[in-house]
């Protein structure tokens, strides 16, 4: 029997890829080039809400966008993730940001909606990460149990559920509902 060795991507090699065919996307983890699962139509659409919602509050303040890679680290590695959603100020862009690459630096807020296949577990760990890489806020999405985690650097998560208002002094002014974000996404109450 004969083993097969991948050979690990750098950075730049992994930048220089051509896109996926269709919709797929690539993260780098662990010098691999790894398919993300692809989006559902509630992810869809709680990604579309979550990104209007976002960036009605954050006007001038920043850039907020589905599927931007960020650069970053991840157990002293180049690791390129692609959240869902992204919040970035206009303070920790930097002045000579290219806008058509990869976001250069950690942003205030990233956004995890978990898909079928993915596991709470899952995105725990990849929460962990984010905030380990200097991403400031780490929101979980679950459709199932129809919460958003909130992940944060020093502190416990903390889910919201139903009307319970998500506040936070980083992103200050921003304020909705889990309940909300879900019924504008028009996602139906599963009945057990």
């Amino acid at each position: 029997m004969v083993s097969q060795v991948k050979q690990e991507l750098t950075l730049q090699e992994f930048l220089n890829l051509p896109p996926g065919e269709g919709d797929i996307t690539y993260e780098l983890v662990d010098g691999q080039a790894i398919a993300k699962m692809s989006p559902k139509f509630f992810h869809a659409k709680l990604t579309f809400i979550l990104c209007d919602l976002i960036k009605q509050w954050c006007e001038d303040k920043g850039e907020v966008w589905a599927e931007w890679s960020i650069l970053l680290t991840r157990h002293g590695r180049d690791w390129v993730p692609t959240p869902d959603l992204l919040y970035i100020s206009n303070q920790r862009l930097p002045e000579n940001w290219n806008e058509n690459e990869a976001c250069p630096v950690a942003p205030e807020l990233a956004i995890e909606i978990i898909s079928p296949g993915q596991t709470f577990g899952q995105m725990l760990s990849k929460a962990r990460d984010y905030l380990d890489a200097g991403v400031s806020r780490v929101w979980v999405v679950d459709i199932e149990a129809r919460s958003i985690t909130v992940f944060y650097p020093n502190t416990a998560p903390y889910t919201y559920t139903g009307e319970e208002v998500i506040t936070d002094s980083l992103l200050e002014g921003l304020e909705f509902s889990t309940e909300e974000v879900f019924k504008n996404a028009k996602i139906p109450v599963k009945h057990s």
